[in-house]
């Protein structure tokens, strides 16, 4: 397995399935987000269910914890390296079809976005974490408020305007991070050949459409809280 990771195929091979994980992480978590655009019954349920469901909680959340973490390190790993080798960055070295600005620059994006990520941790998760654990409340209700607590908080967040600004732009440098890294990753595993124009079709769609979505849900609750 150490050989496996120390080559620079098996450390590719690796960056790809974590950007797999982490981009059906993305789908799963906007379709519950969304439903707060629509029904703020629904996403208290739906958030309830993801909040308290002990596989999520003690089984899908540590892995994505570390999906999130392994993706980063690994990226900083193949930028490192091939810099080291080759004296020019990881993304310039997969050919012509990835000469964009956003190809050349994926290590800065990665770091904003790795920052937002810090950000969101500090907006939504360690919040919950000390809901949970500390105060022991796993009920999902407010003292005194009825029904559960999860869309009141998420539209406290996107009060002030700098958060939304903040989540705005980290949510369209994803997307420019997402146009490259969907055909990358494909390529790393070696299954571009043939399909090469359809996947970076469905690249710039998923880049345009998951980003997209997050910004609608900030801007729809800046404007639209009580």
């Amino acid at each position: 397995m150490s050989g496996f990771f120390n080559s620079s195929i098996g450390r590719k091979v690796a960056m790809a399935l974590s950007a797999f994980f982490l981009m059906f992480f993305l789908i799963i978590h906007l379709a519950v987000n969304i439903t707060s655009v629509f029904s703020a019954d629904a996403f208290n349920e739906l958030s309830h269910f993801m909040g308290t469901n002990p596989l999520v909680q003690f089984a899908l959340q540590p892995v994505l914890i570390f999906g999130v973490v392994f993706h980063f390190v690994m990226g900083f790993v193949l930028e490192l390296r091939n810099k080291k080798a080759n004296g020019v960055a990881y993304a310039k070295n997969n050919g012509a079809a990835n000469s964009t600005w956003m190809s050349r620059n994926m290590i800065y994006s990665g770091l904003v976005i790795l920052a937002f990520i810090i950000i969101h941790f500090i907006d939504f998760w360690f919040p919950e974490l000390n809901t949970k654990y500390i105060q022991g409340d796993w009920s999902g209700v407010h003292e005194g408020i009825d029904g559960y607590r999860y869309f009141h908080e998420l539209q406290e967040k996107f009060i002030p305007i700098w958060r939304v600004a903040a989540y705005v732009v980290a949510f369209v440098l994803l997307g420019l991070h997402l146009a490259h890294g969907f055909t990358s990753a494909f390529q790393s595993m070696g299954v571009t050949a043939g399909r090469k124009k359809t996947l970076q079709n469905i690249g710039k769609a998923y880049s345009i459409i998951i980003p997209l979505g997050f910004i609608v849900v900030a801007l729809f609750h800046h404007l639209n809280h009580h």
